[in-house]
């Protein structure tokens, strides 16, 4: 059997003021928007859109997030988010996230998002060879 992939990728984000709160620091949701926008840029990376594996038939939703705030992200801040894919289950995948300073220096959160593997009327399936592969080809 192949060996589990465990693709990668880095997103860029310049925090605008309309992400911020009250103090011009990154509201507390915006993270979990920064972890889907990472989460879209690695499939992406791969060859593939987000739009194409639903064409595909096969559906994300999220059935757990989290997120740990270690430093605070300000308005125009740029930030790095890494993203890698850190389990395969059999119906299910989960990303991790840690959200990095400009120069990758500065560790400002981490987290996680799992999704389960679905079909269009939003059975369970199994996490299809065809993603396992688009993952391991980069690698």
């Amino acid at each position: 059997m192949n060996a589990i992939p465990s693709p990668e990728a880095w997103y860029a984000h310049r925090v605008s003021y309309g992400e911020t709160d009250a103090m011009q620091v990154l509201y507390y949701a915006e993270y979990l928007h920064l972890f889907e926008r990472a989460r879209s840029h690695l499939i992406r990376e791969y060859g593939m859109s987000y739009s194409t594996v639903e064409e595909r038939g096969l559906y994300l939703p999220v059935r757990e997030a989290s997120a740990r705030y270690r430093r605070p992200i300000r308005f125009d801040d740029l930030v790095n988010v890494h993203v890698t894919v850190s389990d395969w289950g059999r119906a299910s995948i989960t990303f991790s996230y840690e959200i990095r300073s400009e120069d990758r220096s500065v560790l400002h959160a981490t987290g996680m998002t799992q999704h389960a593997c679905v079909n269009a009327e939003g059975r369970p399936v199994g996490v299809p060879d065809w993603l396992r592969d688009l993952f391991a080809q980069k690698g």
